[in-house]
């Protein structure tokens, strides 16, 4: 995530009142209800799951590594990448960079128009998928592979040459040639990288390379599939064009790669007011980010270039017009997981709408086990939304592993959507998002529900009529080949706040999943990452849940009740391991846990890559966590954390240049080689990485950063981090 905070200001009214009192629960009511660390109540419920052991399966019977080699690097606020002692970094593919050979070399002063055939801006999920010798998918290649890699957003004032130009001073129509670099600048790159013996390089001569952009043709997938609240002036619902907002990411395990449409609501211009649309169509647009009057975060103001591709972006309702003859229903074409295959280039995307229309942050497959179902974990990334989880209703079996696309229609068009309810006890369930039931109607909404393809449209209102507990802004999750366990990224919150959205303020208060808000600041600012395990495997509609670590800064001084030592650092980080807002999250197959970091509270250090060998969900203790109210006082709250973190089980891999989001990590099958994504570095008058760093790169201009792949090995060709 990079964009500036936004605010969506809505929230149903619906939320059953059982669901809000549950998270009210006192200190004195929680003690008398939990068992001690060492009793057989809740806690002994947290024994490992069963793992498959079958060959088929992202579980692993091995036992993950004692301790990792190297040593932890120093927080660092240089304009470099810092990486420990006995490895080296090199930039492999950076923003603007040609994927053929027919494009120049970037010149990096805004004057390059052909980012079609280029990589775009703000690199950030991505997945390695090896190639054989004779260009077949081989998941033990380590030497050749794609390279999958999804483009945010843009730094708009670099990717022009003087910045964009405003529609106003413009005639009132923004420069096409503008708006097409910048559509063309996000989506995804595919590009194929190769190990020649001298480190890795992108194959420029690939006939596998391509850009999938704004402007790319893709098929409706599942329920959602030709529903009349996505036709529009040019598909009947069953296609589209482009993706937006493509944050994190994940795969499948017929070798495909899943991009995720996060903050896609801020592209979008609506000029009609409410008396043109009925109520339940405003309350969907509102629960989704576009107002009315809305223009969204981004105000790009693609739609005020002549010509469909562009005049989609308003998304106003015409008085006497309807969904064949304006373009109110072009925004219901985006907000889901999108499957390619990078294997086929001349295959087209497919939008996956059985998994939820949200802001995805990422979709991360659980374990795989023949015979049984398959299970995604997806995380809503804005303020006080939600998790969930979708489960197939075809059983897994191997013969599919190399089926492409239409093994994706097989495993991701049916099945079961889950929203997560954190239980004060250390429990949770997963609430079933569905049409039918009592959530079709309710109090205080107006968005109807009539079939599962408006239930899936408006998931986020499902979720609030469930009672799904409201999260510090959920993002990457990660899959524990070891345990099975899950574990996903909670980067920060404001205020305990109840609006939609990445920034202010609101009325709620902490919860167990959610037990810091501070005094000083607002807000649990230094985010957590909690974690859980199904209680009976993928289809399992229960879970064990704790709180595996919380970010800090080692050095916080107590300054107030609500801001101590015991109720910030909870986890005990030191200065070998501190860190803030953990956004990504990636397990090896190793079992180490990679965390990266998105903060803007934790001035100490640039944002960094930390490397951890983690427990179990119950390694750890009830613990009483002193949280700020609303109204200026204070309460406590009773949550589950995780053992304390130490050297030995999380230490500093990595620290960024000045200005960066560290985000993005892929490994080859022999774990040698690492990429890490390095998003939106600063521009300072000083020079700007990576041109100006201690990381070799062959191209770039000083005095404007690019986002960009960094490829890391050890000097004496060893295993990453062992």
């Amino acid at each position: 995530m990079s964009h500036d905070p936004v605010e969506t200001n809505y929230r149903s009214n619906a939320r059953p009142f059982a669901a809000i009192l549950e998270q009210r629960l006192s200190r004195r009511n929680i003690l008398a209800s939990l068992p001690t660390a060492s009793s057989a109540g809740v806690l002994a419920g947290f024994g490992l799951v069963g793992c498959s052991n079958s060959s088929d399966s992202n579980t692993s019977t091995a036992a993950r590594p004692a301790a990792m080699s190297f040593t932890s690097v120093a927080k660092s606020t240089a304009n470099n990448v810092q990486v420990p002692t006995g490895y080296s970094a090199r930039v492999l593919y950076a923003k603007g960079d040609p994927i053929n050979n027919n494009v120049p070399e970037y010149a990096n002063d805004g004057s390059d128009m052909d980012f079609e055939q280029r990589a775009g801006d703000e690199h950030d999920g991505m997945y390695y998928f090896g190639l054989s010798d004779s260009g077949l998918p081989d998941n033990t290649a380590s030497t050749r592979g794609l390279l999958c890699m999804n483009h945010e957003n843009l730094e708009d004032t670099e990717l022009h040459p003087n910045g964009p130009t405003a529609a106003a001073d413009n005639g009132g129509s923004r420069p096409e040639a503008e708006v097409r670099k910048e559509m063309n600048a996000h989506g995804v790159s595919i590009v194929e990288v190769v190990d020649d013996g001298n480190g890795f390089r992108v194959n420029r001569s690939s006939g596998f390379n391509r850009r999938i952009t704004a402007f790319t043709e893709m098929d409706i997938r599942g329920p959602v599939r030709g529903d009349t609240a996505l036709v529009t002036p040019f598909s009947n619902g069953t296609e589209t064009r482009g993706t937006l907002n493509n944050c994190a990411n994940g795969f499948t395990p017929w070798g495909t790669y899943l991009t995720c449409e996060e903050n896609w609501f801020g592209y979008w211009n609506r000029g009609d007011d409410e008396t043109v649309r009925n109520s339940s169509d405003n309350e969907l647009l509102a629960a989704y980010g576009i107002g009315a009057g809305s223009r969204g975060f981004a105000n790009r103001e693609w739609d005020t270039v002549n010509g469909e591709a562009f005049a989609r972006f308003d998304v106003t309702a015409a008085a006497d017009g309807n969904g064949n003859t304006d373009w109110r229903n072009e925004q219901n074409n985006f907000g889901y997981v999108v499957e390619i295959d990078p294997f086929d280039p001349q295959s087209r995307p497919q939008k996956r709408t059985a998994l939820g229309r949200f802001a995805h942050e990422g979709c991360w497959i659980g374990p795989v086990t023949a015979g049984e179902p398959l299970v995604f974990y997806m995380g809503d990334d804005s303020r006080n939304e939600y998790i969930y989880k979708f489960v197939s209703d075809a059983k897994w079996n191997p013969e599919d592993a190399t089926g492409g696309l239409e093994i994706g229609d097989k495993y991701m068009d049916s099945g079961k959507l889950y929203a997560a309810r954190f239980n004060a006890d250390g429990s949770g369930d997963w609430l079933h998002i569905t049409f039918g039931t009592a959530t079709d109607t309710a109090t205080g909404s107006d968005y109807v529900i009539s079939s599962l393809a408006d239930a899936l449209l408006g998931t986020r209102i499902v979720a609030d009529r469930l009672g799904a507990t409201p999260m510090d802004r959920p993002e990457w999750a990660a899959v524990d080949p070891i345990t099975g366990e899950t574990y996903m990224t909670l980067t920060n919150s404001s205020s305990g706040s109840s609006g939609r959205g990445q920034g202010g303020s609101g009325s709620e208060e902490a919860d167990a999943a959610n037990p810091r808000s501070y005094v000083d600041g607002g807000g649990n600012r230094n985010g957590h990452i909690i974690r859980w395990r199904e209680t009976t495997g993928n289809a399992s509609t229960t879970f064990m849940w704790d709180i595996y670590l919380f970010g800090a800064d080692s050095d916080i001084d107590d300054d107030g009740a609500a801001t101590d030592t015991d109720n910030i650092n909870i986890s005990r980080l030191t200065d070998s391991n501190d860190f803030s807002s953990p956004d990504g999250l990636y397990f090896d197959s190793r079992g180490i846990l990679w965390i990266q970091t998105d903060d803007g509270a934790f001035n100490e250090t640039n944002d960094q890559l930390l490397a951890a060998l983690p427990g179990t969900v119950g390694d750890g203790v009830p613990k009483a966590v002193t949280s700020a109210t609303n109204d200026g006082g204070s309460t406590t709250v009773m949550t589950f954390a995780g053992q304390d973190a130490s050297d030995n089980n999380l230490r500093r891999f990595l620290v960024g240049p000045q200005g960066c989001e560290i985000t993005g990590i892929t490994f080859t099958p022999d774990h040698k080689t690492l990429f890490v994504n390095v998003q939106h570095p600063s521009s300072p008058a000083s020079g700007a990485w990576p041109a100006l760093s201690g990381v070799a790169t062959d191209d770039g201009d000083a005095g404007r950063g690019r986002s960009a792949t960094v490829v890391i090995t050890r000097d004496d060709g060893g295993e990453i981090a062992l």
